[in-house]
C-alpha cells in the first residue's frame, strides 16, 4: 500500500477505539506497518480486553496492510518496553511512535479524589514517558554506531491542557505536561534525528461524547463530517512521514479541516524597577501589566472578542 509513510514502522497507543484507531488505519492505508496498542479498557482506564486492538489489526489486514496488535500497560516500565520489541521484532525497527494512550476521570477540583488524579497522570504523563524514553534509547544507540536515524514522536495534548476547561483539572495539567514535554524533548533528541510534536485534537470520540452540547446535529450520512477522526489523523500521518523532518518542537491544534499552530506562553507587558519591589508597591503596577495582557485564550486557543468601546 502506497503512501507517504510507505515502509514505516509505527507505534500508536490506545489505537483500539477513537482516534488512535482512525490513526492506526491512515498510516496503514499511508504504507506504514502499525503496532496497534491498546489495553481494551474503559473510558475511566478500568478493565481491559484484547478485542479493540485485534479488530483495527484486522481491519488493516483486511485493506492489504501490515500490523500486529500489542496488550500491554504504556504506564508499565516494563510492559512499554515489550510494546517497543513488539515493533523492532516483528518488523525489524520502529520509525515512529505516537503517544496517544489516555483515560478521563473528570471531576470538580473540590470533589477530586487522589485516585482520580493520579490514574489519570499516571495513563498520560507516566505512559508517554515510559515509552518516549525507551524508544529514544533505541533511535539514540541507532545514531551513535553511524545509522541514519529520522524518527518521530507525536503526542496528543489537549485543548483542555492547552486553554483550560472546568471540572478537568487532572486531566488539563496531565495534557499541559504533554505539550510542555514535546518542547524540551525535541530540544534535547533532534541530535540523534528525531522530531518531537504534538496535536491537540477536536474530533467526536468516546471521550468528547461525554461533555458534547445538548442538541448538536448528527452527522448527514454520506456528507464530509467535521467530527470525524479521521480530520486528525491526516496531520498526524503528515508529521510521521519524512516531508515533516524539519518541523520539531510545535503543537498543532487540529479539528475538522482547521489546522493551526499554538503558540505557547511568551513573556507579554513587563516593568523592571532594577531593585527590589515592596510588596505594598506593587498592587497597581500588577494591574497596570494585567490590563496591558491578552486574556488568556479560551475554547480551541481562541482569544476573547473585546467588549464594544463604551460598553
Amino acid at each position: 500500500m502506497a503512501g507517504i509513510c510507505e515502509g514505516r514502522v509505527v507505534i500508536v497507543t490506545g489505537s483500539g477505539r477513537g482516534l488512535g484507531r482512525a490513526h492506526a488505519l491512515e498510516f496503514a492505508r499511508q504504507g506504514a506497518k502499525v503496532v496497534v496498542n491498546d489495553v481494551g479498557a474503559e473510558l475511566d482506564g478500568t478493565g481491559s480486553s484484547s478485542g479493540p486492538a485485534g479488530e483495527v489489526v484486522n481491519e488493516i489486514r483486511g485493506m492489504g496492510g501490515q500490523a500486529i496488535a500489542n496488550g500491554d500497560d504504556v504506564a508499565d516500565w516494563e510492559g512499554a518496553k515489550r510494546i517497543i520489541d513488539s515493533a523492532i521484532n516483528t518488523f525489524g525497527d520502529v520509525h515512529v511512535l505516537v503517544n496517544n494512550a489516555g483515560i478521563l476521570r473528570d471531576r470538580m477540583l473540590i470533589n477530586m479524589t487522589p485516585e482520580e488524579w493520579d490514574g489519570v497522570i499516571r495513563v498520560h504523563l507516566r505512559g508517554l514517558f515510559c515509552m518516549s524514553q525507551q524508544v529514544a534509547v533505541h533511535w539514540r544507540e541507532q545514531s551513535k554506531a553511524g545509522q541514519a536515524v529520522d524518527a518521530r514522536i507525536i503526542n496528543t495534548t489537549s485543548p483542555s491542557g492547552l486553554y483550560g476547561n472546568v471540572g478537568q483539572t487532572n486531566y488539563s495539567s496531565a495534557k499541559a505536561g504533554i505539550a510542555a514535554f514535546t518542547v524540551t524533548a525535541a530540544q534535547e533528541l533532534g541530535r540523534y534525528g528525531v522530531t518531537v510534536n504534538a496535536i491537540s485534537p477536536g474530533a467526536r470520540t468516546r471521550m468528547t461524547e461525554t461533555i458534547q452540547r445538548p442538541g448538536r446535529a448528527e452527522p448527514t450520512p454520506g456528507e464530509w463530517d467535521p467530527g470525524d477522526p479521521l480530520n486528525v489523523s491526516s496531520m498526524v500521518v503528515w508529521l510521521a512521514s519524512p516531508e515533516a523532518k524539519d518541523i520539531t518542537g510545535r503543537v498543532f491544534n487540529v479539528r475538522g479541516g482547521n489546522i493551526s499552530v499554538a503558540e505557547g506562553w511568551i513573556a507579554g507587558p513587563e516593568v523592571n524597577k532594577d531593585a527590589r519591589w515592596d510588596p505594598a508597591e506593587l498592587g497597581p503596577v500588577v494591574h497596570d501589566l494585567v490590563s496591558k495582557a491578552r486574556a488568556n485564550a479560551g475554547p480551541f486557543g481562541k482569544l476573547p472578542a473585546k467588549a464594544p468601546a463604551g460598553a
